[in-house]
């Protein structure tokens, strides 16, 4: 009877549709079988050195043995040295026992994809062994609440992921904290280049922001192979140390265009924020009918205006005498209106008076 079970646990294919937005999906498909190809060749070059090792190995052991039964009939002074080297050769032969037997495992595990399942002959049976990829349905609230969790009890590791420069040291450092291995480190990254932005620190952003797209790779690599995204930090890192030019050029690209994106995101963020306090600026300012003084000021007429600049009550007494009534009865509401002006008495009293003008500045 077939085992039709083998057939549940088959790497993806590489015509995936679905990636992150930050990854040039073209050169990660391309990438992806292009690292399976070689991960193949490797492991047939291994299987390969290995038995030529283990062929001449064998080889020598069953001279050694030869020669030392020789020895022993002839009596020879030689049985000490060759019992010795025979001993020395069948430990080694354990060890390559040992080997084999790893060696064997690791093509156990190793799961069938698109270029071993055209191959003919069924000669082993596939278990997949990385653990899958965990499947979460939060809403945002809790979503929102993991992830301020989880930045209060790993925001000092991550800011010192962020900081790493050296690839070795990237991947030595997530594999000792796969913790850090998820979606809310990467958004805490996104932040945190924004904010460094913000307060006009370009090359430390830079920098973070290069290891937040090597995040967001091993991420997306996660997602496409439907594992756990600690089984892709060796992989990601591996890879991207000896990448062909294409692969190289392709991550910078992703790298310069998420850049690109953080530095528009902060002037927009700070424009908002500037146009917040300069709104609230503003509300301070207005005078007791609602109007902001620096407005009424800029729309003044130009003598009328500068009575106000100067403060010169005299000279602002003599222009309006100078205007029509309608509009020094205008512009000096708006002025009441805005603080410019408060006045001791009402304007219309002070018509009553024979057009004297108020005296009390704001």
């Amino acid at each position: 009877m077939v085992d039709y079970s083998k057939w549940k646990d088959i790497e993806i294919s590489d015509d995936e549709d679905e990636t992150h937005p930050n990854i040039d999906t073209p050169s990660l498909f391309r990438w992806r079988h292009q690292a399976r190809i070689e991960r193949m060749e490797e492991a047939q070059k291994e299987k390969e050195e290995f038995e030529a090792r283990k062929k001449d190995h064998t080889k020598r052991l069953h001279e050694a043995k030869e020669r030392l039964e020789a020895a022993v009939k002839a009596e020879s002074p030689e049985v000490k040295q060759l019992q010795e080297t025979f001993d020395k050769l069948e430990r080694e032969m354990e060890e390559l026992k040992k080997v084999e037997d790893q060696l064997k495992q690791k093509e156990k595990v190793t799961p069938w994809n698109v270029d071993t399942i055209s191959k003919p002959g069924f000669t082993k049976t596939v278990v997949n062994n990385p653990p899958p990829k965990v499947k979460e349905n939060l809403t945002e609230e809790e979503k929102e609440q993991r992830m301020r969790k989880f930045i209060k009890e790993n925001e000092k590791l991550l800011k010192q992921y962020g900081m790493l420069r050296k690839y070795d040291d990237s991947r030595r450092f997530l594999q000792e904290n796969p913790q850090l291995m998820c979606e809310d480190t990467a958004n805490y990254l996104v932040i945190w280049c924004i904010n460094l932005e913000m307060e006009e620190k370009h090359e430390l952003m830079c920098h973070v922001a290069h290891q937040c797209i090597c995040m967001q790779y091993i991420l997306e690599l996660s997602n496409q192979m439907d594992i756990d995204p600690r089984a892709c930090v060796g992989s990601f890192f591996t890879k991207i140390q000896v990448a062909d030019p294409e692969y190289k050029k392709a991550f910078e690209d992703e790298l310069s265009g998420f850049k690109d994106r953080v530095m528009r995101r902060a002037k927009e963020k700070m424009d908002a924020l500037l146009k917040e306090v300069e709104e609230e600026e503003r509300q301070q300012r207005l005078g007791p009918g609602g109007l902001d003084p620096l407005e009424v000021l800029e729309t003044l007429p130009a003598e009328l205006r500068e009575c106000f600049e100067k403060q010169d009550i005299p000279l602002l007494q003599a222009t309006i005498a100078k205007m029509d009534e309608k509009d020094a009865i205008y512009h000096m509401k708006r002025a009441v209106d805005s603080g410019l002006w408060v006045p001791e008495k009402k304007l219309p009293e002070a018509e009553e008076e024979g057009g004297s003008q108020e005296t009390e500045e704001a």
